[in-house]
């Protein structure tokens, strides 16, 4: 019988709705588990956690195979706007919080919420500009320290 996974590791990359949702979706089911969970945001994931861009992540309509279109449609002027738009409904439905609530429930549920100091840095971004339920900011390092004995995930 396989070991119970009792720790994760995740690590967000991609700021676009699509690239944020499946990391946080998998933190929070995990902390429903009961399994320690942490979120690492990286490059363009920061902007899951910047105040600024948190709530207004968009669909990437463009190069996106998942769309089942063709680019040049993705490219048209409110593709992506509609897109979104239409995922967010659904999402609704489905009763999934908006990015900010849904950080804020894993952070109050335990789980770990962290920037990667580095792309931080080449965003020049501060802490101020980062949501009150981050934990702090990471090197990369400091992260596989935290991660001991978790499984890492990318999305």
């Amino acid at each position: 019988m396989p070991e119970p996974i009792e720790k994760v590791s995740i690590v967000i990359s991609k700021g676009s709705l699509e690239g944020v949702y499946p990391g946080l979706i998998m933190a929070n089911g995990a902390r429903m588990e009961g399994i320690d969970a942490m979120l690492f945001f990286t490059f363009f994931g920061l902007d899951a956690i910047t105040k600024k861009r948190m709530n207004s992540l968009k669909v990437a309509t463009v190069g996106n195979p998942a769309m089942h279109m063709p680019s040049i449609i993705g490219m048209l002027p409110g593709m992506s706007a509609f897109a979104t738009s239409m995922m967010k409904k659904e999402m609704e439905k489905l009763d999934i919080p908006p990015v900010d609530e849904f950080i804020e429930m894993i952070h109050d549920s335990g789980g770990g919420i962290y920037a990667c100091k580095a792309a931080m840095e080449m965003f020049h971004l501060k802490r101020e500009d980062l949501c009150d339920p981050v934990d702090g900011i990471l090197t990369v390092g400091e992260f596989y320290e935290k991660s001991a004995g978790a499984q890492i995930i990318f999305t």
